[in-house]
């Protein structure tokens, strides 16, 4: 059973978990982003809508103080604790479940519990209290971003190269959160002494570690009750440009998670690659793990399955045009999953790595190796240039489709590769010739 606290000035009103129903009426009219460019034509895929369960229509509060009591059924049995409970508190994001957890606010059967990954049994008796939300641990700043599409509920910016997600150790400010703090017009919440966000810890065997929305900032809209709660909720590594959707609230935070977590999030990728795979198309379906030579680097390795570290990891990709005779390639990404470095530990595996990308093997060496080697003298100088400006890895999130949270729709949208990754297309392109 869920119960709301009583209403007061910081929660939300009592009522019975039987009159939460989704509200099935549109909200609103979303309306298709159209760009102009060649590779828009790999953007189209279809969204597996029977995979999402219902959710039930949110409300204005901040759930703090909501309490769930239930027996854990034969179905449920050995669920992660705060999956089991997520799934049964609707529009309350897991991180913060993870939370309450961690703040000894779960019992079962009685004792109180701190492990988030503890396996329930048929028959324990589960009592939870939600936690209040954080305290806000970035500050807005004034810097520019490309909104793709904006609404009262969800933002998808177009994130360029070099900018860091949200703030970390070593990169405490300037960061897209700060950047969407500024633009959303949020209230400035005075911080601890010192308090940084850090990577978010992979929270289940099924979840994604790029897609698991980050529980990193709060604070209180003046003007309301309401807890404000924007949220990331997938990343990009730094130097990966492209498309990223946030979550304004804890219910599209919510809604948004349960999607990730069916694998029904549209996203597909383009990348510059040193050589070009073989076959020109296929599936990769190889685990990934922490490499143990290098920790900031994942390594593709078959096998792993067996490693209770390692994480299912599974990559489509495509090869949409050869560019210098071979030297290179413009290959499309579709992910099943959504682990840390994905691509770029397959595209490793495949041989081909990403150029740019010398974490992960795609060296200014090997690039200019095969591209003289597959091509003219006369090109040489040319592509020896191209490649000491490139400063990061050429990959590009190109596409990204969802369902909405509130209005139920099915958006998409598109946005072409930024001119760092277009300048070096069109060399490759000039050198095939």
């Amino acid at each position: 059973m869920l119960v709301f606290p009583a209403a007061s000035s910081t929660s939300v009103p009592s009522i019975s978990i039987h009159f939460l129903r989704r509200n099935r009426n549109p909200c609103f009219s979303v309306y298709p982003i159209y760009f102009s460019s060649p590779f828009a034509n790999v953007a189209a895929e279809s969204i597996r809508e029977d995979q999402l369960s219902p959710r039930p229509k949110p409300h204005s509060g901040n759930y703090a103080g909501v309490r769930l009591e239930e027996n854990v059924g034969k179905e449920s049995e050995r669920s992660r604790i705060d999956a089991w409970i997520s799934s049964r508190v609707p529009g309350v994001s897991r991180a913060r479940i993870q939370s309450s957890i961690r703040s000894g606010l779960v019992t079962i059967n009685g004792r109180r519990i701190d492990k988030v990954s503890h396996k329930i049994k048929l028959g324990d008796n589960i009592n939870c209290v939600v936690s209040e939300l954080q305290p806000l641990s970035a500050e807005p700043e004034d810097i520019s971003i490309n909104i793709v599409y904006e609404d009262d509920h969800v933002l998808v910016v177009n994130k360029p190269p070099h900018m860091v997600v949200h703030p970390a150790p070593g990169n405490p400010n300037g960061t897209l959160v700060n950047a969407i703090l500024h633009h959303c017009r949020l209230p400035v919440i005075q911080c601890r002494d010192g308090e940084l966000l850090s990577e978010m810890e992979d929270v289940s065997r099924s979840s994604d570690d790029e897609n698991e929305i980050d529980n990193i900032f709060t604070c209180n809209n003046l003007r309301s009750i309401a807890s404000v709660r924007p949220g990331i909720v997938h990343r990009l590594d730094k130097g990966t440009s492209g498309l990223l959707v946030v979550a304004k609230d804890e219910y599209s935070h919510a809604h948004l998670a349960e999607q990730f977590k069916c694998h029904t999030i549209h996203r597909v990728y383009i990348s510059l690659t040193a050589g070009v795979p073989s076959p020109k198309f296929g599936r990769v379906d190889v685990p990934i793990v922490r490499d143990s030579k290098n920790r900031i680097r994942m390594a593709a390795v078959p096998g792993a399955g067996k490693n209770r570290n390692a994480r299912q990891a599974v990559s489509r990709y495509k090869v949409l045009e050869v560019l210098a005779s071979g030297g290179s390639a413009v290959v499309e990404w579709r992910l099943e999953t959504g682990r840390t470095h994905q691509i770029r530990a397959h595209a490793k595996y495949l041989g081909i790595p990403l150029l740019g990308d010398e974490v992960y093997g795609g060296t200014k060496g090997l690039a200019l190796s095969l591209l003289r080697g597959k091509n003219l003298s006369s090109n040489h100088g040319s592509f020896s240039h191209m490649l000491s400006r490139i400063g990061r890895p050429c990959l590009h999130a190109l596409s990204l489709g969802f369902k909405h949270p509130h209005s139920g729709e099915d958006v998409k949208f598109f946005c072409p590769p930024p001119p760092d990754f277009s300048d070096v297309l069109a060399q490759l392109r000039n050198a095939s010739t």
